[in-house]
């Protein structure tokens, strides 16, 4: 997240709340539960997912430092998540409930414009994502993924581009909407193309142009393209 978009995020703070932590994980709400807080990441990592009938799960986000969670049922009667969130390590949350922060955001009309601001940055993200899984199918899934990731936690390494995240196989199916073998095929063809290798359980990204010359990379921004 950009420095503009944290200065937003932290007036937020101001309000008042109470600071949640969770265990690598512990779920922070589950889908179909009561909406009663909406949150901000103090610190570690959230997954964002969603459940199908058939079993398999969507991951829609990892959400980090600064990300908001559970925005959807702001103004809502009966409210409900329609997500799950579920730390991916040790993390910590500022939890606001919705009528402090309702009535906060009636008070302070500046208040309501920067959080507006900042969920229609987030719906950007979520329709990017989206465009890539729709348009170019599980390649588009894959490999807009590890951009996503190269962008939000990728550190220069070597000439490439090294995640220092941990993830397994699995969690990166679940980003990419589809079967552990399917990842585990792909991801054995990009390794033999010489476009990804792992470093101690890392995924290392050797050839980034590669992933995005394939899915017609749009270069919006890191701002738009990351997984949070």
């Amino acid at each position: 997240m950009n420095e503009y978009m944290e200065s937003l995020v932290r007036q937020l703070y101001e309000l008042p709340g109470k600071v949640i932590t969770l265990h690598d994980g512990e779920y922070l709400f589950h889908e179909g539960d009561a909406a009663k807080y909406f949150y901000i990441v103090r610190s570690g990592h959230i997954f964002i997912t969603k459940y199908a009938s058939s079993g398999r799960i969507l991951s829609l986000r990892l959400a980090s430092r600064s990300s908001i969670i559970g925005e959807l049922p702001l103004y809502q009667d009966e409210p409900i998540y329609i997500f799950n969130a579920v730390a991916q390590c040790a993390s910590e949350v500022y939890a606001l409930e919705f009528p402090v922060l309702q009535s906060y955001l009636e008070k302070r009309p500046q208040l309501a414009v920067n959080l507006l601001k900042i969920i229609s940055t987030h719906m950007r993200k979520q329709h990017s994502k989206f465009r890539d899984l729709l348009l170019y199918g599980k390649k588009g899934a894959l490999y807009s993924t590890l951009i996503r990731l190269a962008n939000s936690y990728g550190k220069a390494v070597d000439g490439g581009v090294l995640i220092p995240v941990p993830l397994t196989n699995q969690e990166l199916a679940n980003y990419s909407a589809m079967a552990r073998e399917s990842l585990n095929r792909m991801l054995g063809e990009l390794k033999k193309a010489g476009v990804i290798e792992y470093r101690d359980h890392l995924l290392f990204i050797k050839d980034l142009a590669y992933l995005k010359r394939e899915i017609q990379c749009e270069n919006c921004g890191r701002e738009i393209c990351n997984i949070e």
